[in-house]
């Protein structure tokens, strides 16, 4: 399939390379000339901009793109995609947005002939390098079992969540809830550590008991436990605090437009905000258990 795709950030580079190595033909365009230099040189093409991107004869269009603003530019902007796309163009974005948004550029996009739906992504950079990611989808059925092949060769999980910006729900609550639980784990493995438990002795209680989770059995943030964590190498690489702030503060905006509580994790936003304040934003989210440590690794 030929296939145009924007955004070779950490995520979409990888994204992309899977696809050409699934055979695909690609046609790609990033502000990093860098990203868009290493693309080419595993078999894409590189377009001048975004009016290059839509035009020919390209089936599909993925975005992989930074935040809401990032993504109303691309597709509504004077000079985006809406503007230069042909009618009947596929187009996916696996950005992770707010909901309204989501929903917003999708009718945009449906109202001049161009299905659209939103997939944004769990895995991290690993899921997105080895093409096991979970996508989580959010469209039409028909316009989701046109895409699915194509994010089968990206993804591993391919879950459909309903209509158009349910894919960025489904991603919202995960990621509240993963904010949340990684606060849970840091507390409870600081309490035990500082009653006495050995660390490792502790991990191993709670990942056989009620409390396992996520958190404590992959992600356990107390140095020493798991080998392949971040917590094991000073807390850099994988889901920075930053970006986690990012989406707990799209759950708490949808929060608002809902009227729905989110008071735990509007209390985590906070947690890990004051942690970015201090200047760990760049570490990874599970740093957060420095703020419970005695003497902080």
């Amino acid at each position: 399939m030929k296939i145009g795709f924007i955004g070779l950030g950490n995520m979409g580079a990888p994204m992309a390379s899977n696809l050409l190595k699934a055979g695909h033909e690609l046609t790609v365009f990033d502000l990093d000339q860098a990203a868009v230099d290493k693309a080419v040189t595993e078999g894409a093409t590189a377009a001048d901009g975004l009016g290059d991107i839509s035009t020919g004869d390209v089936e599909l269009i993925i975005t992989m793109l930074p935040a809401a603003q990032h993504v109303r530019s691309v597709y509504l902007g004077e000079d985006g995609l809406l503007a230069s796309v042909a009618r009947g163009v596929h187009l996916i974005d696996s950005s992770t947005i707010d909901p309204m948004t989501a929903r917003e550029v999708a009718a945009r996009a449906a109202d001049q002939g161009n299905p659209m739906l939103d997939a944004p992504v769990s895995g991290g950079t690993g899921g997105a390098q080895a093409g096991t990611l979970t996508f989580m989808v959010g469209g039409e059925d028909e316009e989701f079992a046109f895409a699915r092949p194509v994010l089968a060769n990206m993804g591993k999980n391919i879950v459909h969540c309903g209509a158009a910006g349910n894919g960025q729900v489904a991603k919202m609550a995960n990621n509240m809830l993963l904010g949340i639980s990684m606060i849970g784990a840091a507390e409870a493995m600081s309490l035990g550590v500082a009653m006495g438990m050995d660390p490792e002795v502790l991990a191993g209680v709670i990942n056989t008991s009620s409390g396992r989770c996520w958190s404590t059995d992959t992600y356990n943030p107390y140095p020493g436990v798991i080998e392949t964590a971040p917590s094991n190498r000073g807390y850099t690489g994988g889901f920075g605090m930053d970006l986690m702030i990012k989406d707990l503060g799209l759950a708490t905006e949808a929060a608002k437009t809902a009227r729905q509580p989110v008071i735990m994790g509007a209390l985590a936003q906070q947690l890990y905000q004051g942690m970015s304040f201090e200047g760990h934003g760049g570490l990874d989210f599970s740093a957060i258990i420095k703020r419970y440590l005695k003497e902080p690794e």
